[in-house]
Order: structure tokens, then C-alpha cells, then sequence
């Protein structure tokens, strides 16, 4: 899918898909780290199914992300710069407060929290991926994918790190724009979920405990609810009842 390009908020080029019908009800999906919108939302079909049940499914590449611009200059990584993109997409889209859904997984529910907190107000949100850990304790988070940049051609089969690295490998990370990136990301603390007041989806890979618990996370924010579905971390993205998800809740 070939993909249009807005500009984030300090004007450089990052890049959206889109699929289904563009009077539909908006949806934002946000992918996870090291990923994109390509391998992450539509690859597996979760988009697809999105799009068949009337939605206008909108898909960046996160800033250091897929079609996206890599920037190496650190002044183009302050602090909560995702969410920064995400509020110019929102509003080069023109999206009214309650008139779009938004979805991340892994690091893009942790956007999508950071987002919401920060004054984005979607009709619907689903935090895919992750836990209560993974939003309160991002600092531990981060630190492990730094170390494993920094150890890159290091890492051998047998280490914690080898899955990401093996994942960045794959996705030809730009590792210089990724370990700025990691930087970047804001903590979250527990007092600052009461803010994510909308019906919310907490949705998790049944083996899936890389960012905690997403049932002590379902069970603090004000209005969600769990689901479960078969995989891991990174498995439960290929499977179809992520999209299925997404749809029973979104629709």
C-alpha cells in the first residue's frame, strides 16, 4: 500500500495509510516499537477487517518507523514526540474530539495513554500489548531495548535480547532514530490514568507479560474491560482475533 505523508509537529515527513471508506468512522492505529503500520495493522488483516466493517482505518509509521523519516538529530526527539505527531495528525485530519477511535499496541498504546492524558479525547480507545508495568515503569522498559542496540552485533541466541534483536534485523532498523526515540518516551504514572476516561479495550496476548499485567491495567482505569486472545508479545499481532477484537469492540 503505497503511502501519503503529513508532517509531524515540528515539520518532518512522516508517513500514513489508509484503507476502507474515507466517510467512515475514523480509526487511528498506532504500532508497536520497531514495527509498522505495514507488518503491524495490515500484513495479518486486522486493518482489512477494520475497513469491511465501515471504518476509515488510518495507519502512520511512528517518527524512526517504516516509511517515516529517521532523523538523527536529537533535537528532533523531545520528550512525548509521538505524541506531539500524533496530535498534528488529528488535527491535518481535521478529527473532532469523540468523533475518531484510536488504537495502539505496545508502544503504540503506550502513545495512545500518553496521548489521551495529554488532552486527545477519542470516542473508543484499546490499549493492545500491554500492561499496567509497561505504562507506569517505562523507564525499565526502554533501558532493555537500548541495551540491546548498543549491544547489537553482540547478542547472540541464548541472550534476553536476541528476540529484538533478531526483530530489528528483520525491519532494518534505523538503530541511531530508534535508541533517540526510546529516549524520548514519557513515564506514565498511576495517578494519571484517571484521565483515560473513555470506554477503553484492554486487549492481550494470553502469554503475553513483556509490559505487565493488563488485568491490574484493565482493572484501574476507570471504564474498560479485558480481552484475551491466543499468543505471545509478539505472536498475538499475526493472529486473526486481534482484528475480530478491534471489531466487536470498535463497531
Amino acid at each position: 500500500m503505497a503511502a501519503d505523508y503529513y508532517t509531524g509537529f515540528d515539520g518532518v515527513k512522516l508517513a500514513v495509510h489508509r484503507m476502507g471508506d474515507q466517510s467512515g468512522n475514523p480509526v487511528l492505529l498506532l504500532h508497536g516499537l520497531f514495527s509498522s503500520a505495514q507488518i503491524n495493522w495490515i500484513k495479518f488483516g486486522h486493518a482489512a477487517k477494520l475497513a469491511e466493517a465501515g471504518f476509515d482505518v488510518i495507519m502512520p509509521d511512528l517518527r524512526a518507523h517504516g516509511d517515516s523519516a529517521k532523523p538523527h538529530d536529537p533535537a528532533a526527539y523531545p520528550e512525548d514526540v509521538l505524541v506531539k505527531d500524533v496530535f498534528a495528525l488529528a488535527d491535518g485530519l481535521g478529527l473532532a474530539p469523540g468523533a475518531f477511535d484510536l488504537v495502539g499496541f505496545s508502544l503504540g498504546a503506550r502513545t495512545s495513554a500518553r496521548a489521551v492524558i495529554n488532552g486527545l479525547m477519542p470516542r473508543r480507545l484499546v490499549l493492545a500489548g500491554m500492561g499496567l508495568e509497561g505504562l507506569a515503569g517505562w523507564n525499565h522498559r526502554a533501558d532493555f531495548f537500548i541495551d540491546a542496540i548498543d549491544r547489537f552485533d553482540e547478542i547472540k541466541r541464548g541472550d534476553p535480547a536476541f528476540m529484538a534483536m533478531s526483530f530489528m534485523k528483520t525491519m532494518a532498523v534505523d538503530r541511531v532514530a530508534a535508541r533517540l526515540l526510546l529516549q524520548s518516551v514519557g513515564d506514565t504514572t498511576p495517578d494519571q490514568l484517571g484521565a483515560i476516561t473513555m470506554p477503553t479495550l484492554v486487549l492481550c496476548g494470553e502469554q503475553d507479560q513483556d509490559n505487565g499485567s493488563a488485568p491490574e491495567l484493565a482493572r484501574v482505569l476507570p471504564d474498560a474491560m479485558l480481552a484475551t486472545i491466543p499468543g505471545t508479545h509478539m505472536s498475538s499481532v499475526t493472529e486473526g482475533a486481534m482484528g475480530d477484537e478491534l471489531v466487536r469492540f470498535l463497531a
